[in-house]
């Protein structure tokens, strides 16, 4: 008997839901301390923000397409317009490639950028578990500085 506890679907609007929440991080920092804030010898959010985005789909096309090509961080990127279009752009591409990957397929084993094999759907919930990481950074990061960060919970 198989036992799921969330359909495709479901964890795709999960993470999603994650997703509208980062973004809304994204748009409550200054232009300023988005790229050049960040305490104790951290990264910007800026900085964090391009690796989500050049781990999520890049990850999801690898899944896809078989491909273990490596991924780059260092996307030129360099407002919050820019980050904000660039996420938003993902958002389709990544419905769109999440949804081509088979639940048969989750437990496979994969290679991920030719450096992390494990199975496909541990790949996919480490990219929603760093995203969370992440964005607590953001979120200190905005309370460090007196912005109030929205409700981690209004997903």
């Amino acid at each position: 008997m198989k036992a799921n506890i969330l359909t495709n679907e479901e964890l795709l609007k999960h993470w999603q839901g994650h997703r509208a929440l980062t973004r809304r991080v994204i748009e409550a920092f200054p232009e300023k301390e988005l790229f050049e804030y960040s305490i104790g010898g951290m990264r910007t959010f800026a900085d964090l923000v391009k690796e989500l985005l050049s781990i999520a789909v890049p990850g999801l096309e690898g899944i896809v397409t078989n491909s273990t090509e490596g991924y780059n961080h260092n996307l030129a990127l360099t407002t919050k317009t820019d980050l904000l279009k660039a996420w938003d752009e993902a958002t389709p591409k990544i419905n769109d490639l999440f949804l081509q990957i088979s639940e048969e397929r989750f437990k496979e084993d994969f290679n991920l950028f030719g450096e992390y094999k494990f199975p496909i759907i541990q790949n996919i919930l480490y990219f929603i578990d760093n995203e969370i990481h992440h964005r607590g950074q953001g979120y200190v990061y905005l309370r460090s500085l007196t912005i109030e960060p929205p409700f981690f919970w209004e997903r």
